[in-house]
């Protein structure tokens, strides 16, 4: 008897075998190359056919069409831009998410997304050692988790001061200072504009060698305030990795009687390992915390968190309501309450499933390797003459610049960005450029589950190559 195949089967089974082939062949893809986008517009462009089109050729001819544009962020040699490749079981089950095609706005439409949030999320609060009834939310990542975060500071600050923000706007409100580090990331500064407190009205405290804010300036601005304010603290500068001093930045936002957030995008995975645990020590007394798994739990993008002691500050700020959203009798979590959008992806899922398949080992294992991979990273390059590393490196971050003959600044830059832009070229690995305290550097980030210490050997090696070429010599 014939076997009848749907055509959803059919698509379905079509899409699995491009993707399991393309990601058979990743790691030895070039990582990154020149891209003809004239071609890729041909390729993927023209007219919108009249008529419908078969979806199994539709995917097929996708496929074909956008691998010459794609970067292999998911392979073990990129390095670029703090980017994590999604590990099987959360990959899986965002194949799950995209066929179960639940709304996770509301805990009636899917109870099943609503629940894996929740587990997950009391999951998350216990590994990042945060205070019991932190509320959690689940956004596209860093920005909107800031974003809420900051929201939820902005709501609790001005209702201290008789304020409903929600109900009121900005109008006529009591102002409220923002006081943020030198080198906050922009994401900051991006949530502070969209939030109406805007991104160039902050008070900035100097930073240190190695980016991070210096407490003792922080207290001293705060003491010339006469009411609280908002404070935004890092745990892992972009560029370095280094973390804010914690405990004495929370002792200087207690003393004005401030919220205090913490942008944790990547490091705040450093509090679920015991070695790297201390480098977060005082991250717990803060107010709100943001994170990002498409970081270091290698899920799916999109995937950002966001944790709010203040629960209650938290749902204020993001909850809204319809006539026909439907009030759950029992007190479910409906997931909209804590995030800024309504319907969305159940991202829950892919996190649950990152979660169960590491477990507390497993997640600090790779944390730990990655924090090692990016220390040999360092070591070998820093032992070739006219390659130097430039910050400590205390995670996964690592600075480069190549040194041109006589050592001048300009053409030292330029010899740097002149590298970068080989090793983009050559294809064996990717990273990016950078500008740190107003020199170029190569920017490197070691967050990927598959990276080898044959990766980090094969990528300094090829490094070297290029510099040489590119007359780098001690």
């Amino acid at each position: 008897m014939a076997v009848t195949t749907t055509p959803t089967e059919a698509t379905l089974r079509r899409a699995a075998e491009l993707a399991v082939d393309w990601l058979s062949r990743a790691p030895e893809l070039p990582v990154g190359r020149p891209i003809d986008l004239t071609a890729l517009r041909a390729a993927l462009g023209g007219p919108l056919p009249d008529e419908p089109m078969d979806p199994e050729r539709v995917v097929d001819e996708l496929a074909r069409a956008a691998e010459p544009g794609l970067v292999v962020t998911p392979g073990p040699r990129y390095f670029g831009f703090v980017i994590g490749g999604a590990m099987p079981a959360p990959l899986a089950a965002d194949w799950l998410t995209s066929a179960w095609d639940q709304n996770a706005g509301l805990h009636v439409i899917s109870p099943a997304a609503a629940v894996a949030e929740e587990v997950a999320a009391d999951w998350l609060v216990e590994l990042f050692g945060l205070p019991a009834g932190t509320s959690v939310g689940f956004t596209t990542g860093a920005t909107m988790a800031s974003f809420t975060a900051i929201a939820a500071g902005r709501h609790a600050l001005l209702a201290r001061q008789g304020w409903d923000v929600e109900r009121n706007g900005l109008f006529g409100a009591p102002e409220i200072p923002v006081v943020v580090g030198d080198e906050a990331h922009v994401t900051i500064h991006v949530s502070l504009q969209m939030l109406g407190l805007g991104r160039e009205r902050v008070i900035r405290i100097p930073t240190d060698e190695q980016g991070r804010m210096r407490p003792d300036a922080l207290a001293t601005a705060l003491r010339d305030l006469d009411r609280p304010a908002l404070v935004c603290a890092q745990a892992g500068n972009v560029n370095t990795g280094a973390f804010d001093p914690l405990p004495a930045i929370v002792d200087a936002v207690r003393a004005n009687g401030g919220w205090l957030h913490v942008d944790g995008a990547f490091g705040l995975w450093a509090a679920v390992s015991p070695e790297l645990r201390a480098r977060v020590a005082g991250s717990e007394l803060a107010d709100s915390w943001t994170t990002d798994a498409h970081k270091w739990l290698n899920v799916p993008y999109d995937s950002g968190l966001v944790f709010v002691a203040d629960a209650p500050a938290h749902h204020a700020a993001m909850t809204l309501g319809a006539a026909y959203y439907v009030e759950t009798a029992g007190g479910e979590r409906d997931p909209y309450n804590w995030v800024p959008e309504s319907s969305r992806r159940a991202r829950g899922f892919p996190v649950y499933a990152a979660l169960r398949s590491l477990g507390r080992r497993g997640l600090a294992d790779l944390v730990e390797r990655c924090a090692g991979l990016a220390r040999r990273f360092a070591d070998g390059l820093r032992a070739e003459p006219g390659i130097a590393v430039l910050n400590d490196v205390v995670l996964n971050q690592v600075l480069v610049r190549f040194a041109a003959p006589g050592d001048a600044e300009l053409a030292t830059d330029e010899r740097t960005r002149s590298v970068i832009a080989a090793i983009q070229r050559d294809g064996t690995l990717w990273a990016g450029g950078t500008t740190w305290h107003g020199m170029a550097a190569l920017r490197l980030s070691v967050s990927n589950w598959s990276t080898t210490e044959a990766d980090v050997d094969r990528s300094v090696e090829t490094i070297i190559r290029l510099a040489h070429e590119a007359g780098v010599r001690g």
